[in-house]
């Protein structure tokens, strides 16, 4: 293209640029030591404190065509998987600049599309050596989990640091095991365990062509022995645990029925115990530092583990998991309590003390309980006028039959609560309260299904619809009490509890004293709660603490020294002129140096904001380090995985955990990493090509007098 096209789009890549500036903000929210911010509305004064990419952009007043997609690409990130926000905007950011930067070097805009393009999808197929599965790491948990900070971490959680709840839990408390009854661990020696977990990783750098010769198996045998009175060690090097709720086979402890249907939580004759132990350290490993919302999964993988009938491997369903927000209360607080825990006002908590050790009949409506809903997809009659649209439900007799019938029909059914999915008529709620039927709307559906399956209760859309079958039964409600055995009152809302025997359905209740903090919380919990479940569904991890980027890196340096072809082997079908398929094996080198440098950057600001770095130039010396020593040990898969076992990579498995001398490695989570470098790739690649089909400036007559005008549409 003329020299003039080049100048015009050199400086007018207004889309890159405001991506750029966008993702600036969000510099601070990557890495396990996040920065919370406070977002200032100018009009008002009011300040919103956030602590996640989402909230941020949801914060900002995105009135660019630029920032709508933006918007638009973290909330897709956000509904399918929960995670990986942070590093899809901080990635846009990163590759945003490096492309303009390009431009100003004067790369051809289909250059850049194409190398970065192949560059990413060469370092997804890449790093897929360092896939773990789920089960080597249950394996390699449970080879090594009888060391002593272990074996404290686990007594620990029996004992005043579960956060499942007291009033329900109490047996954890207690020791669950005879004197000198002794369990036996799994039969493999950690030296064994370490040489086949090697062997299979090592397997996997195979195809690659690499020479895995820089990890080698430990040589070295021990046989620990482990002071204090739960932990065994034999000649054979086989450790016995007694005083563990995971390795408990002798199934002597019961629990009543009344206690949620709980027998035999702390029994567990026909699971794998690595299954158990693995499991909840895998929600460590995948947590990144955040202790409270990993113990709160914790109890939650051990009630749904030893809940399923049969041992099935991995089991976890976050559909059976709901939480409530419980302003006012310490965090210490916060505890997993089974059954549906809701917030309730206090005329509705003064009926529920009277329906205290009372068995419900329930009724579920799926959809909102007012006198004007019509559900999805209703079609008014054709030959109907509607004269009146919303009567007023108090100065029209209409309104006052419709209330009087609803009513009339949950009296007849004998109905004493009422789950509704959406909003509920204030005028039925209280006459509904008038006569001891406690209504509740804004359930969500997963709590309707949950409980519809254990009382047998059918969903209904319109109350006129209701019969006899669709009324369940057996339904318990009473006020939430905390750790210590208090109903609380948090003044305008109270919450309480609902229970069915048998229900699988758990709440964690999250609890904190400030405002702002709130919805923090409960963002990091479900972000905690979802990564592991797109773990168990993908069935493997991604070694954590840089190990993936890092090897992008060593891979992308690889490229850049091998001698220059086209990006794509279609290149020259794809390219008009044939200036272009030059262009990319040119400029191949340039471009693939810019889509690293993003990586990079997203180390170097990890290693910042966690204090693992003084500064970006030393993070970037450390990197260029171990860039060096993998390429000098010819595999640098390898290398990673050495340096990642030794917990040496980046200090990888350093933070939070570190500090108290657990030695927790960290993982990350497959396709939402990957798809979250795709999707950041994807839009700063579309705002390019956008910015690039739109001319604007003074330049216009200079464009229109070239040979090429005829190639444009101006506007």
């Amino acid at each position: 293209l003329p020299m003039a096209f080049r100048d015009v789009n050199a400086r007018r890549h207004i889309g890159l640029q405001q991506l750029s500036s966008l993702a600036l903000a969000g510099r601070t929210l990557l890495g396990p030591m996040k920065s919370c911010k406070f977002i200032v509305d100018e009009s008002t004064n009011q300040s919103t404190l956030i602590c996640s990419a989402v909230r941020l952009i949801e914060s900002l007043d995105l009135t660019s065509a630029a920032g709508q997609l933006l918007n638009e690409t973290i909330q897709a990130q956000n509904k399918e998987f929960k995670t990986g926000m942070s590093t899809l905007l901080f990635l846009i950011g990163a590759w945003s600049n490096a492309v303009l930067e390009c431009l100003q070097q004067n790369v051809p805009v289909s250059a850049i599309v194409s190398v970065m393009s192949e560059g990413l999808n060469s370092c997804c197929e890449r790093v897929q050596c360092l896939q773990i599965p789920i089960h080597s790491i249950n394996k390699e948990i449970c080879s090594c989990s009888v060391r002593p900070n272990a074996v404290k971490s686990i007594t620990r959680q029996i004992g005043c640091d579960s956060l499942l709840n007291p009033q329900i839990f109490l047996y954890v408390q207690k020791d669950i095991s005879a004197p000198g009854e002794v369990i036996p661990r799994n039969s493999y020696s950690h030296q064994e365990d370490d040489s086949n977990f090697n062997e299979r990783l090592l397997s996997r750098l195979a195809g690659f062509g690499e020479i895995a010769s820089c990890v080698k198996p430990a040589g070295e045998k021990s046989t620990p022995t482990i002071s204090g009175s739960g932990v065994i060690t034999s000649s054979c090097n086989k450790q016995k645990l007694t005083h563990s709720r995971y390795f408990n086979t002798l199934g002597k402890s019961h629990f009543s029925s009344q206690q949620g249907n709980f027998q035999g939580y702390l029994s567990g004759s026909s699971a794998d115990p690595c299954e158990y132990y693995g499991l909840e350290h895998l929600a460590m490993a995948l947590s990144h530092g955040n202790q409270t919302s990993v113990k709160l999964l914790q109890s939650i993988v051990a009630y749904q583990q030893e809940k399923a009938e049969c041992s099935t491997s991995s089991q976890f369903n976050i559909a059976e998991i709901v939480t409530c927000c419980l302003l006012g209360l310490p965090e210490s607080f916060s505890c997993v309590s089974p059954g549906f825990v809701t917030l309730v006002s206090p005329e509705q908590a003064a009926v529920i003390k009277c329906f205290e050790d009372k068995l419900l009949r329930v009724l579920l409506v799926d959809g909102d309980l007012t006198e004007q809903y019509r559900h999805l997809g209703f079609n008014r009659p054709c030959n109907v006028r509607t004269i009146w649209e919303h009567p007023s439900l108090l100065e029209g007799r209409a309104g006052d039959l419709w209330l009087s019938s609803m009513l009339d029909i949950l009296r007849s059914f004998e109905v004493n609560l009422v789950l509704v999915k959406g909003n509920v008529c204030e005028n039925l709620m209280e006459r509904c309260l008038a006569n001891s039927i406690l209504v509740i709307g804004s359930v969500i559906r997963d709590v309707l299904c949950a409980f519809g399956e254990v009382t047998s209760a059918q969903s209904v859309t319109y109350l006129t619809q209701l019969n006899a079958s669709c009324v369940g039964s057996g339904a318990q409600v009473e006020l939430w009490k905390a750790s210590d055995g208090r109903a609380m009152d948090l003044g305008e809302l109270v919450p309480v509890s609902i229970k069915v025997q048998g229900i699988p359905l758990l709440t964690a209740v999250l609890t904190t004293t400030v405002a702002s903090k709130m919805q923090l919380i409960e963002d990091q919990f479900w972000t905690s709660a979802y990564r592991l479940h797109h773990a168990l569904n993908d069935e493997k991890v991604f070694l954590g603490g840089g190990a993936v980027e890092l090897l992008c890196l060593s891979h992308i340096q690889m490229l850049t020294e091998k001698p220059s072809q086209p990006a794509n082997k279609n290149a020259v079908k794809e390219f008009h002129n044939p200036w272009l398929t030059a262009s990319v094996t040119e400029h191949k080198s340039v471009v693939l140096q810019a889509l690293a440098s993003g990586w990079k950057q997203y180390l170097s600001v990890v290693m910042c904001n966690t204090a693992k770095a003084a500064s970006e130039l030393e993070a970037c010396t450390s990197i260029d380090h171990h860039l060096k020593k993998a390429a000098e040990c010819g595999s640098p898969s390898a290398y990673i995985l050495k340096e990642f076992r030794k917990g040496d990579l980046l200090r990888a498995g350093s933070g939070p955990s570190a500090d108290r001398g657990e030695d927790v490695k960290v993982y990350d989570n497959v396709a939402a990493k990957t798809e979250a470098w795709r999707r950041a790739l994807d839009l700063v690649l579309l705002v390019l090509q956008t910015d690039a089909e739109i001319i604007t400036g003074p330049q216009k007559n200079q464009l229109l007098n070239s040979h090429v005008s005829s190639e444009f549409m101006f506007l």
